[in-house]
């Protein structure tokens, strides 16, 4: 999907990382609104990857729930070495934990996602934008023009 970013130009984005606990879940259940929008994405041409720790042992039941690819990454290395074997110029990474600074530093946008599980700090220098939820954050995506908006000079 393409944006054009006033004063910055073109951002591609062909693939979001996405990350678990805090972030597409909160309290061990999907957040609603997340399926609708992820096929949303999908239809747009976006793939979509969850990268977790599976701390609570059920992100590949998750994932299959919602038609999106599940790779384990239970460290903040192993996060970043499944991160850069994407095309970090062309991915997004949406996330809430420390666990995530390691695809946070590579992404060519980094969206932190501030829910009821709340964020690390030591996100806040790694990350491009901060939203409340996990919804907003996808529909960043969505709606191209909020986006543009937001990442403007």
């Amino acid at each position: 999907m393409q944006y054009d970013i006033p004063g910055i130009g073109n951002l591609e984005i062909t693939t979001i990382v996405l990350d678990l606990n805090g972030t597409i879940a909160v309290h061990g259940k999907i957040v609603s609104g997340v399926k609708e929008r992820l096929d949303q994405l999908k239809k747009l041409g976006i793939d979509v990857i969850l990268f977790s720790g599976d701390h609570r042992g059920n992100g590949l039941e998750m994932c299959n729930e919602l038609g999106i690819a599940f790779k384990k990454g239970g460290t903040q290395e192993e996060k970043e070495k499944l991160f850069l074997e994407l095309d970090t110029e062309k991915t997004a990474a949406i996330g809430n934990a420390r666990i995530d600074i390691g695809k946070f530093k590579h992404a060519k946008l980094a969206i932190a996602t501030l829910q009821a599980e709340g964020i690390h700090t030591g996100i806040l220098k790694h990350v491009d934008i901060i939203v409340p939820n996990i919804n907003d954050a996808l529909d960043l995506f969505i709606d191209t023009s909020a986006l543009e908006a937001t990442m403007r000079l």
